[in-house]
């Protein structure tokens, strides 16, 4: 294990883009006091197991979190309909609907484009609304061809409103028939692809990728390969694995996975006072932070933790009914939609039971919500979890 450490960063750079990653993770105050002999503390409040149901979870053990950078194998997954084969040399993602050029491109063309690299901290959008699920969530360095640079070459027709992106995973869903009355009337059965949307603004945004690498090797067949969009600034459901359709429509997509299954609930107040609900679409990822774990070297305690969501400008922590207390951003401060590590020293606490908590505040000085705050408590659905998250530990 210490052997890297002797490396310098010149060496470093000099091995490749492979030693890059490994060169996050040195840099990572995290990494380096696992090095140095800390002793991670249990939280109490350890996950539950996940459902037997889900079969093989792969999710992030916050307490074993030793690294700025997810390794492939380590990336927690999630699947809809499964992980489907597809042939990497037979491959062709298809550019059509409301374009003026409308082609199939190989992956060799994609590779043609200018490549772009970003780094981005990508999390389901149920992470933290189940106790059992609390690690939907992983950091990455992400290549591939801009999104924009292949929808401007397709030349996009000025009726069009909106992107769908679908995926090669596909499967049968029970669809229902609704009457003018808004009443459930019947249901068919369909087989449809994976597949959900950008708003054309959306989709031309400059961070959006054609990935076909990640942490600099070609995607793993459980990460989308060969091809997948990285959509920075949302959700995990939004960012379609196995690419293999793009169609622009003059009108807004209302799939499955947009207008039914990943929708937040919250309830508000109408016009008379009666209880009223909203139902929007996931969409873009929120503020966030949590303390991932305490250590101990020689009496003295250490809180680590990850902040994430937005444009982190701060974190703060709170221990039981103690004031909050500034963290130090250690790891990820340069990247914007990557997760930034911190850590504050705890010092000597009284022995017993504790509670800890993390919150971030981004550059507009909006803070991370308390679990009592209106909006946390108005939401009747667990998509889009972003209330601080209490972990409790006894020294």
């Amino acid at each position: 294990m210490t052997e890297p450490r002797t490396l310098s960063r010149r060496q470093a750079l000099a091995q490749g883009s492979g030693m890059l990653a490994a060169l996050a993770f040195l840099d990572s105050h995290v990494f380096a006091a696992a090095l140095e002999g800390e002793r991670t503390l249990p939280f109490l409040d350890q996950p539950s197991a996940p459902p037997a149901v889900l079969g093989d979870v792969s999710l992030l053990d916050w307490q074993q979190l030793d690294a700025w950078v997810t390794p492939a194998d380590k990336f927690f997954r999630i699947a809809h309909f499964g992980v489907p084969d597809v042939d990497a040399a037979a491959y062709k993602l298809e550019v059509a609907g409301l374009v003026a050029s409308p082609r199939n491109y190989s992956l060799a063309e994609l590779r043609a484009f200018p490549k772009k690299e970003v780094a981005f901290t990508l999390e389901c959008s149920g992470n933290s609304g189940f106790d059992w699920f609390q690690g939907g969530i992983g950091n990455a360095r992400w290549a591939g061809a801009p999104l924009a640079a292949v929808l401007e070459k397709a030349g996009l027709k000025k009726e069009a409103i909106e992107v769908v992106f679908y995926g090669a995973d596909a499967g049968e869903q029970t669809l229902p028939y609704i009457s003018g009355l808004g009443e459930r009337v019947g249901e068919f059965k369909a087989k449809q692809a994976f597949a959900r949307s950008l708003s054309v603004a959306e989709a031309m945004d400059p961070a959006n990728l054609l990935c076909y690498e990640m942490n600099g090797s070609p995607l793993s067949k459980a990460s989308g390969s060969p091809l997948r969009l990285i959509a920075p600034r949302f959700y995990g459901i939004a960012n379609v694995k196995w690419l293999t359709r793009i169609e622009l429509l003059d009108r807004r997509f209302q799939g499955t996975f947009m207008a039914e299954t990943y929708v937040t609930v919250r309830e508000t107040r109408g016009p008379d006072g009666q209880p009223a609900f909203v139902r929007t679409a996931i969409g873009r990822t929120r503020l966030k932070s949590i303390a991932a774990k305490v250590t101990v070297k020689d009496g003295r305690h250490r809180i680590y933790g990850a902040a994430w969501g937005a444009p982190v400008a701060r974190v703060e922590v709170r221990v039981d009914d103690g004031p909050w207390q500034p963290a130090t951003i250690d790891e990820g401060r340069e990247h914007e939609f990557a997760w930034k590590f911190w850590h504050l020293d705890w010092g000597s606490p009284a022995a017993g039971e504790h509670r800890i908590v993390a919150r971030a505040i981004d550059t507009l000085g909006n803070a991370q919500p308390a679990p009592d705050d209106p909006a946390v408590k108005a939401k009747r659905t667990y998509w889009e979890s972003d209330a601080q998250i209490p972990r409790r530990i006894r020294i």
